[in-house]
């Protein structure tokens, strides 16, 4: 009987054995056939409403400016001295500051790095890119899991990006820094509207991390990142100071100061404010380098500049007076630095309170490039040239605040609603790793709380309904029509 028993459970195991590599090779294959595709309709959708896009440009007499675009990685609302920060300095970025406009309310389209960028380039809210997570280097566990899953794992191709519609209208283009939108082609930096394009394809915590020159590897992995905001600074500047007769549009990407922080052998323990200070101080100085290039160039005057992060702080850096940090749906998370400045056209010593967003750089640079808006989709952003140039305010819209694919908070005005969400809590004590409390839904009034601390659902019911059904609105929206389709 024994013998017999020991016969069955080798059998059992055998067969427990053959399933779990049965599975595993399954998975395998699964990871292995995963192939990210796009619509064809949508590719050729996008050809056509880019060559109607540059041809309405070409007809357009206007002044067009130079763009340059500088995106800093996790710099948080309260790091540079023009949002009140005593620590650390920031002199170029605060002068910068006072020659034109600070933005006291702008938001990120994503409280963290991969679709914030999605939302950024094509002024759309990630949720309709479909790219809502961090992508990661191919053969990372994580990237596995993503194509197991069925991905997406980089930025779909049939979106138009604001370079590929700056190209298309005649503008010399070039990024310089962290794409971070996936690491294969069609949705490289050279497929998607740049025609230059020095930096690294991920965040610098993740490996291998080689730096690119346009589809060559210029550097192979590991790259010695002290000297990362040089190179990249010195690119910048090689860029600024070519001679060319059109406009052109620079994209910089850094990518600090996210971790791992790493600074310049020559600013490394200058700063009072440690490592991130010293980061900060080299980031600062790459700022100063570009702006002095277009002095140089004499074409500070034909340059529009925006300087911006892709979301809140992380472990170190500062909010502000604003609750939580870089993947919350908490202010802290999506509220973020914009410093705007075009001398003669932006006026000088602006301090804007009305919301603004990500989204909205899209349609402000298209607007001043004679550029019009793709007709074949939904672009969520609003032209901001009317509050830059103090005409008029935009009309109240709902900011949307969503972790991955849930929407879990909304703002129209000074009303902040969210639903009920897992919020970090430390209330275990000994555990390592605070657990999700269940918490709300919340109504934040964020004239007079703009930390987020007082619930006052109770005594505004109504406005917590009606917040509360414009997400369900969005979401039945997105039902519908998930890429937000014109056709």
């Amino acid at each position: 009987m024994l013998r017999g028993l020991t016969r069955v459970l080798g059998s059992l195991v055998l067969l427990l054995l053959a399933a779990a590599l049965i599975g595993a090779a399954w998975i395998a294959l699964r990871i292995a056939r995963f192939e990210q595709t796009e619509d064809e309709a949508s590719l050729a959708a996008k050809k056509t409403a880019l060559a109607a896009m540059g041809a309405l440009a070409a007809a357009e007499s206007g002044e067009r400016p130079n763009v340059v675009l500088i995106v800093f990685d996790d710099l948080g609302y309260g790091d540079l001295g023009a949002y009140r920060s005593a620590a650390p300095a920031t002199p170029r970025l605060d002068r910068l500051a006072t020659q034109g406009a600070v933005f006291e309310t702008f938001y990120s389209p994503m409280p963290y790095c991969t679709p914030a960028r999605a939302g950024l380039l094509t002024g759309r809210w990630p949720i309709r890119t479909g790219l809502t997570q961090v992508v990661f280097p191919e053969g990372h566990p994580i990237d596995s899991i993503q194509r197991f899953a069925g991905g997406p794992v980089r930025l779909p191709a049939d979106e138009i990006t604001l370079a590929e519609a700056l190209r298309a209208a005649g503008y010399a283009t070039a990024m310089v820094g962290k794409w971070h939108l996936g690491d294969a082609a069609p949705s490289l930096p050279n497929d998607l509207g740049f025609e230059h394009y020095f930096g690294v394809l991920h965040s610098n915590d993740m490996a291998p991390l080689p730096l690119w020159r346009d589809r060559e590897i210029a550097e192979p992995d590991p790259i010695d990142q002290r000297t990362l905001t040089r190179k990249y600074t010195e690119e910048a500047v090689a860029f600024v100071e070519a001679k060319r007769e059109k406009p052109f549009f620079l994209y910089v990407a850094h990518n600090f100061p996210h971790v791992p922080l790493h600074a310049s052998p020559e600013q490394a323990g200058k700063s009072t404010s440690g490592l991130y200070g010293d980061v900060i101080a080299d980031l600062d100085a790459s700022t100063g380098a570009i702006l002095d290039a277009l002095e140089r160039r004499g074409i500070a005057r034909k340059t529009l500049v925006l300087v911006t992060s892709d979301n809140g702080p992380w472990y170190q850096g500062s909010a502000g007076v604003v609750r939580g940090r870089k993947n919350e749906v908490f202010e802290g998370g999506m509220r973020v630095p914009l410093l705007a400045r075009w001398p003669g056209r932006i006026p000088a010593g602006q301090r804007i309170e009305e919301v603004a967003a990500g989204v909205d750089l899209f349609p402000t640079v298209l607007a001043r490039a004679g550029v019009p808006l793709p007709a074949d989709r939904v672009v969520d952003g609003v032209d901001l040239w009317p509050l830059l140039t103090a005409r008029a305010s935009p009309p109240e819209r709902p900011i949307w605040y969503y972790q991955g694919d849930s929407l879990l908070a909304v703002r129209v005005g000074r009303w902040k609603a969210h639903r009920r969400h897992g919020v970090f809590g430390g209330f275990v004590l000994n555990w390592p790793v605070a657990p999700l409390a269940p918490q709300g839904p919340w109504l934040f009034d964020l004239a007079r709380d703009p930390d987020e601390s007082y619930d006052v659902s109770q005594n505004n019911p109504e406005r917590l309904d009606q917040l509360l059904g414009a997400m369900r609105g969005l979401e039945a929206e997105l039902a519908a029509n998930p890429r937000g389709w014109k056709r």
